[in-house]
């Protein structure tokens, strides 16, 4: 591209050089023929006023009449350009004539009747006198040339267009050259722009990240008590059912367990989801419903002792943001707010609509948001410096200070405002405001038709019945093995991804793969899967995991069931593989 614009930068002089070339040599072409015809012009003039000075004195010369002739030639005498002019008889004898000073008129003429000659700046016109086909002598004009005022003002005339034209020309060649060398800064500073905000782009999708991640360390310790309140449960209820004989006891601490798991399964996955790296994205939100499913996520960044409310009026405006946002900022105020009450209090959360002033222009219906606690407050000093990236009161470790400022960019980025108002002792009352949309709200899904109810250890399906099992754990892989030996299955487990491939090329005969994704061995589930489909295009495959990442990387390319699942999951899976085969 350097190139080609170099080429063009000196493609443009040279054709002013061209151009100014052809113009000069026009301008010379010109001069000449404008020469050309001015000398004609003169001719025939001159030739005009010697054939009517010719036929005026044929008289005189007919009778000899030398004073009529003499006054004839001196009419001549009001032309200016006239030099000299002089009448000759049949002998070529001066008759009458008159001269300018300095001109020379000689008394015997060389013998000529008729000339038109150009000599030395002079113009001589000779014409024959004549009457009634008698030849009586001959009159003689000499004139200018051409008068060197007039000539050098049409000379000078002509060098000023000339001079005119080429410096438009250069001017035009010198405004192109700086329009071209313009065009490329501006595509430079274009490129550099761009450039610049795809960093900073990737700067602010780092800092969100990063903002996330300070939030989940955050979260650690609630995070961890909720665990161990989930292990606690699980590992009691599995001792107790090895010393339970009574069937509904039984039943009772399986359920107990079950719930357990699936509570630790439910908080695994909202902080997964919560962590993904994703491009913000705004969507119409519903903030109840929004909030409602953050519900659980606030009260374990909370401890014990502080009550949760959640008090929003029932007719709420939908607003246009990010949800991901939406929930990171409200985690960082749960935090903060936390943080502030050491001896516990009540975190609050309260919306309401908002409408803009009757009449106030540019005025916008909203929806209040405020964010409450019953802490320690923020002393007056700091007040106006919460909201600075990496600005924090708190210990070392305990905080970067990117928090609130991660509050303060959703609020904006959201085409609203955030606000701070607190006093030492009495609390802190965030307050955001969103501006309202009138977009609609998208519609949520249908929920996916339960399980039917019986026995989960009916044969999905009569033709599916040898599975390939890979699983690299072997805890998991036990359970698996269980469940599908409950669910009818037999089923052959390796450990890797190359010892499955290995194991199918000795033996194919499999009616159904079940894979891990992630797995040691230099080879993934999902690699193994397509290696699997490029081989045997009709081998249904059902892919599992417990990691959000391998989760989006499977796409839609093969089903997935994601980490912990259930047998009434497990056979739904894959009554699903076998109705697809057989369709």
């Amino acid at each position: 591209m350097a190139r080609i614009d170099h080429f063009r930068d000196r493609r443009f002089p040279i054709l002013a050089i061209g151009f100014l070339f052809i113009l000069l040599v026009a301008g010379l072409l010109i001069s000449v023929a404008s020469e050309r015809a001015i000398r004609d012009q003169m001719a025939r003039e001159a030739g005009a006023q010697a054939d009517l000075l010719a036929s005026a004195v044929s008289g005189a010369l007919a009778f000899g009449d030398r004073a009529d002739a003499q006054d004839y030639v001196d009419a001549v005498q009001v032309n200016p350009n006239v030099l000299a002019a002089a009448i000759y008889d049949e002998q070529n004898r001066l008759v009458a004539s008159f001269a300018r000073a300095g001109q020379e008129i000689p008394a015997v003429a060389r013998p000529r009747t008729h000339a038109t000659i150009f000599s030395e700046g002079r113009l001589i016109v000779v014409r024959p006198v004549e009457q009634a086909g008698q030849h009586l002598g001959t009159a003689r004009l000499r004139l200018t040339d051409d008068p060197p005022m007039q000539r050098f003002m049409r000379y000078a005339s002509l060098i000023l267009v000339l001079a005119l034209g080429a410096l438009a020309v250069v001017i035009l060649a010198v405004a192109q050259t700086a329009l071209m060398r313009a065009n490329r800064e501006l595509a430079a500073q274009a490129q550099a722009l761009r450039d610049e905000i795809h960093d900073r782009e990737k700067a602010e999708e780092a800092l969100r990240q990063s903002q996330k991640m300070e939030a989940i360390g955050r979260l650690t310790g609630g995070i961890a008590h909720d665990f161990n309140n989930l292990l606690m449960v699980a590992s009691s209820g599995i001792e107790l059912l090895e010393h339970a004989t009574d069937p509904e006891r039984r039943r009772k601490l399986g359920d107990g367990v079950r719930q357990a798991v699936e509570r630790g399964a439910a908080l695994t996955s909202q902080l997964l989801a919560f962590s993904r790296q994703a491009p913000m994205k705004s969507a119409v939100l519903d903030l109840r419903g929004q909030v409602e499913g953050l519900r659980f996520m606030l009260e374990r960044s909370l401890r014990d002792d502080i009550a949760l409310v959640i008090d929003f009026a029932e007719d709420l405006w939908p607003v246009e943001a990010d949800a991901g946002e939406l929930e990171l900022a409200l985690l960082n105020l749960a935090i903060n707010a936390r943080d502030a009450m050491p001896e516990g209090g009540t975190f609050t959360l309260t919306a309401r609509n908002l409408s803009a002033p009757a009449g106030a222009p540019g005025g916008q219906d909203a929806v209040r948001l405020e964010i409450a606690d019953t802490g320690v407050g923020i002393p007056e000093a700091t007040l106006s410096r919460v909201f600075e990236p990496f600005f924090t009161t708190k210990d070392v470790g305990r905080g970067t200070g990117l928090g609130l400022s991660q509050v303060y960019g959703f609020a904006r980025s959201s085409g609203g405002h955030v606000a701070v108002r607190s006093r030492p002792g009495a609390g802190t009352v965030f307050t955001i405001t969103l501006p309202r949309t009138h977009k609609a709200l998208a519609e949520a899904p249908a929920p996916a038709p339960a399980p039917a109810a019986g026995s989960p250890d009916r044969d999905p399906a009569a033709a599916v019945r040898r599975v390939l099992l890979v699983e690299d754990d072997d805890g998991v892989a036990d359970s698996v093995g269980e469940m599908l030996e409950r669910l009818g299955f037999e089923h052959v487990r390796t450990e890797t991804a190359p010892a499955a491939l290995a194991l199918f090329e000795a033996d194919p005969a499999f009616d159904l793969v079940v894979s891990d994704m992630v797995m040691p061995g230099g080879m993934d589930g999902l690699t193994l899967a397509r290696t699997l489909r490029d081989r045997a295009e009709a081998l249904p495959i059902l892919l599992t995991t417990g990691y959000s990442a391998a989760a989006a990387a499977a796409g839609s390319e093969f089903p997935l069931l994601l980490k912990p699942y259930r047998l009434e999951d497990l056979d739904q899976a894959l009554r699903t593989l076998a109705e697809g085969r057989a369709a």
